[in-house]
């Protein structure tokens, strides 16, 4: 009887669910109320929310609180990194899609699928089929380099460290107290990975760190061994900060 009511007002309603199972089904005929279901929903690491429409309007309802939020699909979220030029799990922009083409100028065709409805029946756009398995696909294009290096320079001229200390200006005193300045809890700490796909070298925490154990291509050597965001900073005496080596030590 209880699953029957439940199936009935969600036909009625119209309105869509975030996500259905049966316990929550099962939940509707128990005496706990649904602000209190709420509330344990936001407690999980899983938040599920179902309202079939019913709060619409009340600025609590599925629609009310999620409505034009991409980060509740993926494929809207693609679409809002795409804006920025920066690919979505891996996978090429739309534009960048369309400068490569289809894989080897392989035919497709569409579909008018049930329920799913129009669907691409053919080769994906990328450069190679090492792409289209996975190998050679990334993240790590032009866009999202230069992102890195924008965080990287948020991260060095800090003016606020953790719980709102001092920030940038505190490396100094530091290398003048203790010989290094401080990076973790100055706000100075960004790890750009350091890829083979990088234009230029990002230097991983940019510490100057040094070590070689297999071979690698040359961005990699300039950005993380002896290179200038590598060991080759601490040879030049700035560091990361621009700041001399301090001689009292």
């Amino acid at each position: 009887m209880k699953y029957t009511a439940a199936i009935a007002l969600l036909a009625l309603s119209g309105a869509d669910a975030y996500s259905v199972s049966r316990s929550d089904l099962r939940s509707l005929g128990q005496r706990k109320s649904v602000v209190a279901a709420t509330r344990s929903h936001k407690a999980r690491s899983c938040m599920k929310m179902e309202d079939f429409g019913l709060f619409s309007g009340s600025g609590i309802g599925f629609d009310d609180l999620w409505s034009g939020e991409e980060c509740i699909s993926e494929a809207a979220l693609e679409k809002r990194l795409n804006k920025d030029g920066l690919r979505y799990r891996l996978n090429r922009t739309e534009k960048e899609a369309d400068e490569v083409g289809y894989l080897e100028g392989l035919p497709g065709f569409k579909v008018n699928l049930p329920v799913i409805g129009e669907t691409w029946l053919g080769p994906p756009k990328v450069a190679s089929i090492w792409e289209a398995l996975g190998f050679t696909a990334t993240s790590n294009n032009e866009a999202r380099q230069a992102e890195k290096i924008k965080a990287i320079e948020k991260a060095r001229g800090a003016k606020k460290g953790v719980l709102n200390g001092e920030g940038a200006s505190l490396r100094p005193k530091w290398l003048e107290k203790y010989g290094y300045p401080r990076l973790v809890g100055s706000g100075g700490i960004f790890y750009a990975d350091q890829l083979s796909t990088d234009k230029v070298p990002m230097g991983g925490f940019n510490m100057g760190k040094s070590g070689q154990i297999w071979p690698v291509p040359e961005v990699v050597k300039k950005g993380a061994y002896g290179g200038e965001k590598g060991w080759g900073m601490k040879k030049k005496g700035t560091a990361v900060d621009g700041l001399p080596k301090n001689t009292k030590m």
